[in-house]
């Protein structure tokens, strides 16, 4: 018997859909298949010609630069957010490093990361970052536009987006010594609201299914994959699904990441719209603040397959 084909993630096309006027058959088509692919595996691939491969490709070379630097330089890259400074030269997880940017479409917000660790100035960088940033921030606009018409919540909208904060982080995996475990991050469900993810070629996301399976997802070059976070999930009352997902490193080359977050500003009560709540869809999530909820999850330390937002004011229903 032949081996399984590699398990592909549903694929949705925005090449056509990055203007103010998409034609409608068009949207109403890929708005479908984007709800579903939320609801049923919590993710998907899309593609977006609106980011040239020229420009993804001179992402990753600076990203490389960037971790290229010695660490005393990366470790300037602190943040009085956890998770979004640098990461690295941690013991149980060896593989990996991380480095992050706040509001990564903003130019000066760039500029100062990019002058903190190239005193000289690195302009090729920073303009790539930015501009790549601007791009992808318009794409999480568009996914959440048609996740909120589904949901019929487009008055919401708005007040949504401005109640949003946005962050970049850079993330490497190096290759694994003959005796070190591959496990290059472990498994975990973003805490955010979404995220959007591109990598350099190098395989190695996996995706917990509802049913309990791990499955090795094969995304196609200039592709990038969009995942639900759990503050989606509960700005949704559960309709959409945050899967818990990892980076397995089988490669023989090391893996580059970059991945768009965004998640609710401090100070913003997060809870579902009235209009979630039903009886066949009972409250599931008491309100919380982002910036309260992030302080129990960093004291309280990321457990391995436990959703953090359901711990801290998941209902039982």
């Amino acid at each position: 018997m032949g081996s399984e084909p590699p398990f592909q993630l549903p694929v949705v096309d925005f090449s056509k859909l990055n203007k103010q006027n998409p034609d409608k058959l068009i949207w109403e088509s890929a708005k479908t298949k984007v709800f579903k692919a939320l609801q049923e595996y919590g993710c998907f691939e899309a593609t977006f010609s609106n980011i040239s491969p020229n420009l993804q490709d001179t992402v990753f070379d600076e990203v490389q630069h960037l971790f290229d630097l010695p660490l005393e330089s990366k470790q300037k890259n602190t943040s009085d957010r956890e998770f979004h400074g640098y990461i690295g030269q941690i013991p149980f997880m060896p593989l990996y490093e991380s480095m992050g940017i706040d509001s990564p479409y903003i130019p000066e917000k760039v500029d100062k990361f990019t002058n903190l660790l190239w005193p000289e100035g690195n302009p090729k960088f920073s303009n790539s970052i930015q501009t790549y940033s601007k791009k992808l921030w318009e794409l999480d606009g568009i996914v959440k536009k048609m996740v909120f018409e589904e949901l019929n919540l487009t008055k919401y909208l708005e007040e949504h987006l401005e109640a949003t904060n946005y962050h970049l982080k850079v993330m490497k995996y190096r290759v694994a010594e003959p005796n070190e475990s591959t496990m290059g991050l472990d498994s975990h469900a973003d805490t955010s609201i979404l995220t959007i993810l591109q990598q350099n070629g190098v395989q190695g996301l996996d995706i917990r299914t509802k049913d309990g399976d791990w499955i090795t997802v094969t995304v196609s070059p200039n592709s990038f994959v969009i995942m639900v976070g759990e503050s989606f999930s509960v700005l949704s009352n559960g309709r959409l699904h945050a899967p818990f997902h990892r980076v397995v490193m089988n490669a023989n080359r090391t893996r580059l990441s970059v991945g768009l977050f965004s998640m609710p500003k401090i100070g913003t009560i997060v809870k579902p719209p009235e209009e979630m709540v039903d009886d066949e869809h009972p409250l599931l999530f008491k309100p919380f603040d982002y910036g309260e909820f992030m302080d129990y999850f960093c004291m309280a330390g990321v457990k391995k397959d436990t959703y953090g937002l359901k711990t801290y004011c998941g209902l039982k229903v």
